[in-house]
């Protein structure tokens, strides 16, 4: 394991002991880490973890990968994993040999502790709704974490989304749609039943744009506010 001269100690020396390819640097510690496809088998990276919570992956798949600075739910799709959109169970580092969930690690502790800040901030994200491209039916979408605001961003990326893409159930076009009673009730803090109001309608925070995706309005906000949003 190296040290830097001055670097903050973000995990113990038994907490790393056991991780395969450890360095600390000054404000991170980097590992590597993996996502295994059945298809293609396993696509090799270094992880960096930042004190603030932040989780950076540059893809060593190929020699000549130009994949850098990943998100881990990004660096899960360019591996091609069969069943995404679950990286803290497919993203693993080595651990005494074998192959070990992230989500079974010390390393999300940073990342969870900052989840839990910005939950407790007083941006708050409501519901919000996803149409099938096939059906028409609209699916709610939880926006209360930075995972759950991406898994919602891609979806309306996405010009072709169905309901078989839900990624909280297996649903199908034949399931009911939500009732329209029902769908009033979107989690805003104000009022249970708010069509949207300045509590509960984000116009664009670091939990719901994302420094690695190339849509406009990410670019928009990163590039013209790069120092309100930490990413």
């Amino acid at each position: 394991m190296e040290r830097e001269c001055g670097s903050k100690e973000l995990f113990s020396k038994e907490e790393l002991q056991e991780i395969s390819q450890v360095h600390v640097g000054d404000d991170y510690v980097e590992v590597m880490c993996g996502c295994t496809s059945h298809r293609y088998g396993d696509a090799i990276a270094r992880l960096r973890v930042f004190s603030d919570g932040e989780l950076q992956i540059t893809c060593q798949c190929t020699p000549a990968c130009p994949e850098d600075k990943l998100t881990p739910a990004a660096f899960e799709k360019h591996s091609e994993r069969e069943t995404s959109k679950n990286w803290r169970n497919n993203v693993w580092v080595f651990i005494g040999g074998d192959k070990v969930p992230l989500s079974k690690t010390v390393l999300l502790r940073y990342y969870n502790q900052s989840l839990k800040k910005s939950n407790g901030s007083k941006i708050i994200h409501r519901d919000e709704f996803v149409g099938c491209s096939r059906c028409g039916k609209e699916r709610r979408f939880r926006l209360r974490s930075k995972e759950e605001c991406r898994v919602h961003h891609d979806a309306m990326a996405e010009p072709n989304w169905k309901c078989c893409d839900y990624p909280y159930d297996k649903i199908t076009c034949e399931e009911g749609e939500e009732r329209g009673s029902r769908k009033v009730y979107r989690g805003c803090t104000r009022s249970p039943s708010c069509k949207g109001c300045t509590s509960c309608v984000c116009f664009g925070c670091k939990l719901c744009r994302f420094s690695d995706c190339n849509c406009q309005t990410c670019l928009d906000l990163t590039t013209n506010t790069p120092n309100s949003f930490d990413f």
